[in-house]
């Protein structure tokens, strides 16, 4: 019974972040509700309010709610790709400040770096204040009321964010599921990848414990309406791509990704038919463009099965005119799989092979066979493909050299005769140094950083560690990025590569597609 619960409602507050569909707020809730049903529920997302109103609309949530649990999502808090963020373009600047020759352009970079870290620190400080003042707020009504952090952020930076949050505050990494359950019921939350800020460390490595085991079945939009007034904000127009998860997990090795680790790498298939119920929903409120929201679609070829399932469900069920998209692990494709692809209106996908040169992906832990990504894209193409396919490059990650970009190079040039130049877009990333990563582990393996190194420190200088561009092939780099903005900014990931061709030309391909055993990079 609801009278024998610890909470009796509950207010998720996701803090501002760039427009994206809150699915991990609202699976949270939909997750409650059909666990917990006499628990009332809201929603109050800072997405869908100008960031002048965010405090003053919070405040009058929790005065009309009354709430006795607080749950914060904090989607992101540092962001490393080529494109202009809420900050503004934080690789331009810092590569500005640290690489270019001339003193007014040096001068610009700095400045601009100087905005951006003063920005960075600014939304930390705001969003903490925020759970600050949600808190104290809710006491005011409810003196025992508890409040949880999760969300993508806090999953990478749990260790550092502990220092400046409210006492007794429950730092959730990963999933939240089973640690609502527990703080709704009172129980110990011991077994949770979780801990309480000021009261607790939190376990040595708890972020590769692995997550509680969860069967997903749809959610349900009608109850997620009546919590959430403003979901309208995201589903009027059909601008927005709206996430469905059909698993979590991933069983890769990374060496820079946290997924992982976050999600766990026994991958969890949410049921076909599930699946689709929930798309049914939204496909029935004006939505058609949907976004896969797994680490990766198809993490490894035991899937493949699953994914044909899914497909031929969707058009099953007479989805015929949607649009999707997707992170996919493109050595993972059949023809069959293809050919649904494209049928049920897969329209923009993801590849992050991070390097085209074969070597350098065994170096990465990623797993890949960049030849049969090859086929895969081929497949793609043969069963009707004519959308775009962006390909994540980050250079300089592990042991580049001349010889390992013009592979690169030559891989990408083959991408693009498969497509079309203009289909095949290079989004040139520099990874970001993360917690948790065989990555970090190597940086320190390596003198770039030592035990004392916190992740969340921004500045011009800790940049150059933050956003990993090591010598000897750093100011390379840097130079060459600098001229694809002069060049050619709004086109700067092919750009990038041209520069780059001419510089230093192409590899055979097979050259590209082979790599030696010796020389693999372990932590």
């Amino acid at each position: 019974m609801a009278s024998d619960l610890k909470i009796q409602k509950i207010l998720y507050v996701r803090l501002p972040c760039n427009p994206i569909f809150p699915i991990g707020v609202v699976y949270l809730a939909d997750h409650v509700h059909k666990r917990f049903p006499n628990v009332e529920q809201r929603i109050f997302d800072m997405g869908t309010f100008p960031p002048l109103d965010f405090r003053r609309r919070m405040l009058e949530q929790i005065d009309h709610f009354q709430p006795d649990l607080l749950v914060f999502s904090w989607r992101d808090i540092q962001v490393y790709a080529p494109v202009n963020g809420r900050a503004g373009n934080l690789l331009q600047h810092s590569f500005e400040f640290l690489y270019a020759r001339n003193p007014l352009k040096k001068l610009r970079g700095s400045l601009n770096s100087l905005k951006l870290v003063l920005a960075y620190y600014g939304e930390i400080w705001r969003n903490t204040r925020l759970v600050w003042q949600g808190i104290r707020r809710a006491r005011r009504y409810k003196p025992q009321a508890e409040v949880v952090l999760g969300g993508g952020a806090v999953s990478v930076f749990y260790e550092q964010l502990g220092r400046s949050l409210p006492k007794g505050t429950i730092i959730s990494v990963g999933e939240g599921e089973t640690l609502l359950e527990k703080v709704i019921q009172g129980q110990s939350l011991a077994s949770e990848r979780c801990y309480r800020a000021k009261l607790e460390q939190p376990r040595r490595g708890m972020v590769h414990e692995p997550p509680q085991p969860l069967q997903k079945t749809a959610c349900d939009y009608s109850y997620i309406e009546e919590i959430w007034p403003e979901i309208e904000y995201y589903l009027e127009g059909g601008d927005f791509y709206i996430g469905v998860q059909t698993k979590r997990g991933c069983p890769h090795n990374c060496c820079y990704c946290i997924y992982t680790v976050i999600e766990g790498k026994q991958v969890r298939i949410n049921p076909a038919d599930e699946v689709v119920r929930e798309m049914l929903q939204l496909y029935e409120r004006g939505v058609r463009n949907f976004w896969f929201t797994d680490a990766q679609f198809i993490p490894a070829r035991r899937y493949i099965e699953d994914a044909v399932e899914l497909l031929q469900k969707i058009l099953a069920a007479g989805m015929t005119d949607i649009r999707w998209a997707a992170y996919i692990r493109a050595d993972n494709l059949t023809p069959e799989l293809a050919d649904l692809m494209v049928k049920t209106g897969m329209s923009y996908f993801e590849i992050g092979i991070t390097s085209g040169s074969q070597e350098l992906v065994r170096k990465m832990r990623m797993g890949y066979n960049l030849r049969t990504v090859l086929d895969s894209c081929r497949y793609l193409k043969q069963a009707g493909f004519q959308d775009l396919v962006s390909v994540n490059y980050s250079f300089n990650v592990i042991d580049e050299r001349p010889e390992t970009i013009r592979q690169t190079l030559r891989y990408h040039r083959e991408l693009e005769a498969i497509f079309g130049r203009d289909k095949v877009e290079p989004a040139i990333f520099f990874i970001g140094l993360q917690p948790h990563t065989h990555l970090e582990d190597y940086a320190r393996k390596i003198g770039v950083i030592d035990e004392h190194f916190n992740p969340m420190t921004m500045t011009p200088w800790t940049a150059r560690k933050l956003l990993w561009n090591p010598e000897p092939m750093g100011s390379f780099f840097g130079e060459v990025c600098l001229e694809a903005w002069d060049r050619n900014p709004n086109d700067f990931g092919r750009e990038v590569m041209d520069i780059l061709e001419r510089r230093l030309g192409l590899a055979e391909l097979e050259e590209a597609l082979s790599a030696p055993l010796a020389g693999v990079y372990v932590s």
